[in-house]
């Protein structure tokens, strides 16, 4: 599992960096920098939301179909199984932008009412949804490449790729060397760009081929009856990645209605960077682990797949609890990094570590059950649970805000009970035998096109 992993890791804390210099730069620019950290904040989660139902159906369903096909040594079917996928992509990915595009004066005066912070969010959402199907390959071909065992080619060119945004965000946001300081438009404009410079190497490598994967003419044509098999595999996690979008927007939406609304986005802006460090073991983890249920299950090792999950799920616990341990107690130090000028969102960021810490070993668990049953191909009862999850937090949290008045305190305690809940939950979840189903099925050569 960290053989797999620690390339994904060492992905993961490239693009963690990526996102603590993103968040440093925001917030050291004179006068606007609670505003431009508090906007980007505001606009992720809806970014998430329009792209989360094709990612997560394309991750889920390319994940499962190609590690077990390539587990029951079916390379072309794996093969085939990307390629649609891919076409699905790239459509919904122009189709989405320029609805997105459209719709973001709505969205951000839905989600908002502080006109520094509604401003900064609409310069951003524009130039991302012009972009978005930049956005959306990537990580296709990064599950693909997972799928296979393969994590290092992804870190090599979505670390290249994160890299040159470090540097685009440096000379755009601030201004280095002969670039104007250009703020929060700088920042989405250095995101698009270096994640079209990743698009076009993956592109270049699977035009090519890569391994038993390639880009084919023929298999490029969507058929139904492979995107029926891949649409009941990955819609239950389409629709899991979505609801837990929309309720980061409706999350969104009670801590923009707070009194102190600017300056609790921003802390939780920082703070939420901040955990963003406790994730990239658990998901490089969770990768390595997702990749090898399903060649197990594949290749019908159902023990085999059982001792995986028993491993991963210890591994996965383990290392959230050294790893909150250490956030907690560097907590203000950490979080006056970010905000070095703003006394009241330092305040609301350490606050938000101290509430939020009490659930993350359990959400650890959580994440185990996802890459166990990702892998499986069974996403059905993960959906259930990320819903539950997320109609917790968002019910508490705006409970204990307003109707109890505890305001910005009330919010964080509802999204660590909601962690803890749903932790305990995906226990049984795991015991289960369920998942010890593979979703493949043996197809004959003369069912899939010929390739060129």
């Amino acid at each position: 599992m960290a053989k797999i992993g620690f390339p994904a890791v060492l992905s993961s804390v490239i693009f963690t960096l990526y996102n603590l210099a993103d968040a440093a730069m925001l917030g050291r620019l004179p006068e606007t920098g609670a505003a431009a950290l508090a906007g980007i904040q505001v606009s992720w989660p809806f970014i998430w939301l329009v792209i989360s139902f094709v990612t997560g159906f394309g991750s889920a369903a390319v994940t499962a179909l190609v590690a077990q096909h390539l587990g029951a040594g079916q390379p072309r079917e794996a093969n085939h199984a990307m390629n649609q996928l891919f076409t699905v992509s790239v459509i919904s990915g122009f189709v989405l932008g320029i609805v997105g595009y459209a719709l973001t004066p709505n969205i951000v005066s839905f989600l908002v009412s502080d006109a520094s912070v509604a401003a900064e969010a609409t310069t951003y959402l524009k130039v991302i949804f012009l972009g978005l199907p930049t956005m959306m390959l990537p990580g296709l071909f990064f599950h693909t490449l997972s799928a296979t065992g393969d994590t290092v080619t992804p870190l090599l060119i979505n670390g290249g790729g994160t890299l040159l945004n470090v540097l685009l965000d440096g000379a755009l946001i601030l201004g280095w060397g002969p670039f104007p300081k250009m703020g929060i438009l700088g920042a989405a404009i250095a995101t698009v760009a270096s994640q079209g410079v990743a698009t076009i190497a993956f592109l270049g490598l699977f035009r090519r081929g890569i391994g038993q994967l390639r880009l084919d003419r023929n298999a490029l044509r969507l058929r139904w009856e492979w995107m029926w098999k891949a649409l009941r595999i990955g819609l239950p996690a389409a629709l899991g990645s979505s609801a837990m979008a929309l309720g980061f927007v409706l999350l969104m939406k009670i801590i923009g209605s707070l009194d102190n609304a600017k300056f609790a986005l921003a802390g939780y802006g920082s703070a939420d960077r901040l955990f963003g460090l406790l994730f990239i073991a658990t998901n490089g983890l969770g990768i390595g682990l997702t990749t090898m249920i399903g060649q197990a299950l594949g290749a019908d090792l159902k023990e085999r797949a059982r001792e995986l999950m028993r491993k991963g799920v210890k591994a996965l616990f383990l290392v959230l609890i050294v790893e909150t341990v250490f956030i907690y107690l560097a907590r203000t130090p950490l979080v006056t990094f970010f905000l070095p000028h703003e006394p009241e969102a330092i305040r609301e960021g350490v606050r938000f570590i101290e509430l939020f810490s009490a659930g993350m070993p359990l959400l650890g668990v959580f994440f185990a059950a996802e890459a166990v049953y990702r892998g499986s191909g069974w996403n059905l009862s993960m959906m259930v649970l990320g819903i539950m999850r997320l109609a917790i937090r968002l019910a508490l949290g705006w409970f204990l805000a307003f109707p109890m008045g505890m305001q910005s305190d009330g919010v964080w305690i509802g999204m660590s009970v909601s962690n803890i809940v749903i932790g305990s939950l995906s226990i049984p979840f795991l015991l289960s035998r369920r998942w010890l189903r593979a979703r493949i099925h043996t197809e004959k050569a003369s069912d899939l096109p010929v390739e060129n």
